[in-house]
Parts: C-alpha cells; sequence; structure tokens
C-alpha cells in the first residue's frame, strides 16, 4: 500500500478489463468512471507524443467535476510500427493483416498515464520493445478465431495466447504491453501523495 493514498479517491477513467485488473492486483482501490471521448491527435505526432496527448484528452472531461481529494487516471497504449501506429483492428482480416506484419519482426508499445488533480497534471509514459515470433498463417487465423484481438492495439493481447506462443522476446515493462506499466503507475502514485 502507499501510505497517504487512503486520503485521496482513485479514479480510473478506463473500461479496459486489463487495466482494472492491474490497478487491483497493486492492491490499489479505486473506482471506474468512464466518460467516452473521440480519440483523436494532431498530424505529426509520433510514439509518446501520441499517447502523451490522448490520456491528456481523455482527463478533459474530468477537469469540471473532479473533487477536492479525486486523483483521475487516464492511459492510453498504441503499437508502434514502421513509422506508423497501429490501433485496433476494424475487422478480423484487418487483424490478420496487421499479425502477418508484426510476424517475426520488432515493434514499440507506448503507454502514457496522466494523472489528475483539481491543481496538477502529471503524465508520465513507458515505451517496450516487443519481437514477435515468426506466425505461420494457420497460427494467425487461430489466435484472430480463438483471441480478442479486436479490441486490442496491434491486434494482440500478451496475456492471451499468441503473447504466449508467439512473443519472442521482450525489452522493457510486460505491463506496459498488458495497457498499464503499474512500476510508474505506482511509483508516480507514491511521489504524489
Amino acid at each position: 500500500m502507499i501510505p497517504g493514498l487512503e486520503a485521496y479517491s482513485l479514479v480510473l477513467a478506463s473500461s479496459s478489463p486489463r487495466r482494472q485488473e492491474l490497478l487491483t492486483a497493486l492492491k490499489i482501490p479505486f473506482e471506474v468512471r468512464v466518460i467516452p471521448i473521440k480519440e483523436e491527435f494532431p498530424k505529426g505526432l509520433i510514439k509518446q507524443e501520441i499517447t502523451d496527448h490522448l490520456a491528456v484528452l481523455k482527463a478533459t472531461p474530468f477537469k469540471s467535476t473532479i473533487l477536492p481529494q479525486e486523483i483521475i487516471i487516464t492511459a492510453d497504449t498504441i503499437v508502434w510500427f514502421e513509422d506508423q501506429v497501429l490501433g485496433k483492428p476494424k475487422d478480423k482480416n484487418d487483424a490478420i493483416i496487421t499479425l502477418r506484419n508484426l510476424s517475426d519482426k520488432w515493434h514499440e508499445v507506448y503507454t502514457s498515464i496522466c494523472f489528475t488533480t483539481p491543481t496538477e497534471q502529471h503524465v508520465v509514459h513507458a515505451k517496450t520493445e516487443v519481437k514477435m515470433a515468426f506466425l505461420s498463417p494457420d497460427e494467425i487465423r487461430f489466435y484472430v478465431e480463438h483471441g480478442n484481438p479486436l479490441d486490442k492495439a496491434g491486434a494482440y493481447g500478451i496475456q492471451e495466447w499468441i503473447g504466449l506462443a508467439g512473443i519472442e522476446e521482450l525489452r522493457g515493462s510486460y505491463t506496459n504491453v498488458v495497457g498499464l506499466p503499474t512500476q510508474i503507475l505506482y511509483k508516480t502514485l507514491r511521489a504524489m501523495v
């Protein structure tokens, strides 16, 4: 537990079950409150500039309603591959194409976390380099049919079958690839309270 955190109410502004599970695993009490926004970013932003922008953007609707002892936590994760963002696939065919492109190659995963209080805002981010193993067409089809690629940036969840069978190497935070770099989140909360 983080000394002093009991004086605050933490609000996780995310409907992601993975982010909720990670925060729960840290034994940090929180409530979930989501205000949907249109996730757009200016052209010309790259890598963590994109996730920083979107994490702050997700906090914007809370600024007028935040209570004195609340800390709003927003986050955004992207996959960066060959100088472009890989978002969530549009459909199963798009997921197959994305995974075929990632097969046997390195890509980067960026997550930014924005901590918003009534008086301040902090943004931190993490980067993880991921090497996908070679995936055969049958393996890709198997994952797309039996996994959940459509709600994930880059069309895969590292905590699912494809992560167990298809991730060859990782440089950086595993939980960052899941969607919430827990060590930097914990460290930042400790510094804030």
